[in-house]
């Protein structure tokens, strides 16, 4: 039996907007056009972050590889990334054990966390120059109410064996002079240059023998052990195995109830004073919708996003992106008055969110030998890294009852945060 999936077409100014500032000092990868047809194990659609970790996770398992991008990799949904590499999710550990049971919950924030240590480990191991970086994190309450809550979310996340303590607005103050009434304070995160991490690990996929290839994917047949996915160019690759890792530009899936699109802004200030940043450049983010989130750069500089709304349309995004850009200033400014907020790069994209705030990854309903890899969320980058390690166990023929935890076709209560309808898709940039 055939299965069919026509991907949609998009381009990275329909999904990014703006100039951010990543991969000024790297070396990008040398793609090629298609010249004739051809058989691989493994053809990745996708030449993102997620493209790029499935990418070289495979070809160390020993599959021939090809990743293919209609336009230049990293330059969609990776290069809006403020790249804050966190193991916290965007939905508390409370609100994912009203969704599925405490044991299921636990268990997936510390696989979120296996995720950020293996990832560093990865990058660690092959002396990746990405401006990598270990950080703690500050999860800001927003008032008092905010506080109580994130107590109560601390006191189960020791109940699951995770890392971090509460800090009340004394020690809060004291230890990084922020003014808010209480904040979670936890190790175990870190930051990175998503465009140069990116472009590295195909490279290291590229000198094993993998593909890298400027096509656009038109269509995907399934039929019996392999997949033949069609290119622009009138040739046809076929594979063993696709996955799909097209980022914001997601194909046309039929998943009802599980994600939406919206969209984010984000800002890099000019460089700072280092005596005057917080105390460990820890990165920040708030217990609020819509929430603040910043971080700081090699060369010194603070990165900022936030005030995400449900703008799905790219001109009415663009447009908002001054008004969006000054109101992130304004928050940077109260939390952080020592801060220069002049801004030398702004940009926004459209994002995705899935009704738990977990990724997509896994086979694809009805789609033999197709399988997803979706981080949406503000965890893209760390659920990349949880694909590509489900995906190669996938692909070796082992499976675990976890991994039904991040299936396209899940189901459960969390869901209904979103209503019944069927919704959008896309990716978040932090």
């Amino acid at each position: 039996m055939a299965s069919d999936l026509t991907l949609n077409e998009s381009d990275h100014d329909q999904m990014v907007s703006g100039r951010s500032l990543w991969g000024k000092s790297g070396i990008r990868p040398e793609w090629r056009p298609i010249e004739q047809s051809f058989s691989t194990d493994i053809a990745v659609i996708g030449g993102g972050i997620t493209g790029a970790l499935v990418g070289e996770h495979l070809t160390a398992r020993g599959f021939s590889v090809v990743i293919i991008d209609r336009e230049e990799p990293g330059f969609g949904s990776t290069a809006a990334s403020t790249a804050m590499l966190q193991w916290e999710i965007d939905s508390t550990l409370t609100e994912l054990e009203d969704y599925y049971g405490f044991e299921r919950a636990a268990g997936i924030y510390r696989r979120s966390g296996a995720a950020v240590a293996g990832l560093s480990k990865l990058i660690a191991a092959h002396g990746i120059a990405c401006g990598f970086r270990p950080r703690n994190t500050l999860y800001l309450a927003a008032n008092q109410e905010g506080a109580r809550e994130l107590l109560e979310e601390r006191q189960l996340r020791r109940r699951a064996g995770l890392p971090g303590v509460y800090l009340e607005h004394p020690d809060l103050f004291t230890q990084f002079e922020l003014d808010r009434d209480g904040a979670i304070y936890s190790p175990g995160s870190a930051e990175a240059d998503p465009l140069l991490l990116t472009w590295a690990l195909i490279e290291m996929s590229v000198r094993r023998s993998a593909r890298l290839v400027n096509a656009s994917v038109t269509a995907l047949h399934s039929e019996g052990d392999h997949v033949t996915a069609e290119t622009d160019g009138g040739h046809v690759i076929e594979a063993r195995h696709a996955v799909l890792a097209t980022g914001y530009s997601m194909p046309g899936l039929y998943m009802p109830k599980l994600h939406r699109t919206s969209s984010s802004w984000a800002l890099a200030t000019v460089p700072q004073d280092p005596a005057n940043f917080w105390r460990e450049r820890a990165l920040i983010w708030e217990d609020s919708h819509p929430y603040l989130y910043m971080r700081t750069t090699e060369d010194n500089r603070i990165v900022a996003g936030g005030e995400d709304d449900g703008t799905a349309d790219p001109e009415a995004r663009d447009l908002k992106l001054p008004a969006k850009i000054m109101a992130i200033r304004e928050k940077i400014n109260r939390l952080w008055p020592k801060a220069d907020t002049r801004v030398e790069h702004a940009w926004c994209g459209t994002f995705g969110e899935t009704a738990d705030g977990l990724p997509l990854i896994g086979p694809v309903p009805h789609m033999p030998h197709v399988f997803a890899a979706y981080g949406y969320g503000g965890n893209g980058i760390t659920f990349s890294y949880l694909a590509a390690q489900m995906i190669g166990a996938m692909l070796a023929g082992m499976h675990r009852d976890w991994f039904e935890d991040f299936a396209l076709d899940r189901d459960g209560p969390g869901l209904r945060r979103f209503g019944e309808d069927r919704l959008g898709a896309g990716n978040e940039l932090r």
